[in-house]
Order: structure tokens, then sequence, then C-alpha cells
């Protein structure tokens, strides 16, 4: 299994699991685990789930500041729960994990969102990470 399938499974299976938890307001953790041990993935892709669930519960202000300020006309509480999480998990990825190319992590977002989300959410999700994306080469 390469890299990038690795990743892609575990983007996708982290969207589940976010996912269950912001609409049932199941704890975070508790999914988590149920997923773990529902699921028979690969241990590098069950790290990697692990890390961007943890990364994200630990940068959540960071990162939902950061989709309001891409995207001021759309309050990240009203936002769908897909596209909302398909954006946390990216921008946890663009922020914070410095092996994962830039153009890599937009890119499984959008096709991501096309893949879960509503008719225009590939479209939504480029604009708001191509906004964050363009922000950090600034602030580089």
């Amino acid at each position: 299994m390469t890299v990038g399938n690795t990743r892609h499974q575990a983007r996708t299976l982290a969207l589940q699991v976010l996912y269950e938890s912001d609409v049932a307001s199941h704890e975070v953790r508790d999914v988590l685990t149920r997923y773990m041990e529902d699921h028979s993935e690969p241990q590098r892709v069950r790290r990697y789930v692990e890390r961007l669930i943890t990364g994200i519960q630990n940068n959540l202000e960071d990162i939902d500041g950061r989709i309001a300020d891409a995207a001021p006309a759309f309050p990240v509480e009203q936002l769908p729960a897909v596209d909302r999480n398909i954006l946390r998990i990216a921008i946890y990825e663009l922020t914070n994990e410095q092996d994962v190319p830039k153009k890599a992590a937009i890119n499984e977002a959008v096709e991501i969102a096309k893949q879960f989300g509503g008719e225009n959410s590939g479209k939504f999700v480029n604009g708001v990470l191509g906004t964050i994306a363009n922000g950090l080469a600034s602030s580089h």
C-alpha cells in the first residue's frame, strides 16, 4: 500500500469518525475507538487516522478560525457537516503535516468532498483551502 493510499483511507475514515461525532454529538474518542475495533485497517492507516483526529481535536479552535477567516459568509457551525470536517482534516494537514504536499492535501480534500458532499462541496472546499494555502505561503 502506497503512502497516498494509506493517507486516502485514513482521511476517509477520519471523516466518518468526525462526521458521526459532529452530527450525533458522540464523543470523538468513543467513535474513534469503535471504528478502530470495527474496521480491520492496516496499522499505518490506523496510526494516521489517530494522528489526524488527535491533531484536529487539539487544534480545533485554530482550524475553525481559519475556516471562518477564509469563508466569512459561511459560519462554521452552519456549514454542512461533511464539508466542515473535510476542511478540518485538510487544514490540519496543511498546517501541521510537513510531509504532506500542500497540493496533495487540497486535491484529496476536493475529491473526498465530491464523493461525500453536496453538489457544490468540491468547489467550496477548493476555494476555502486555496485561500488558506495562499495565506500560509505568504506568511512563510
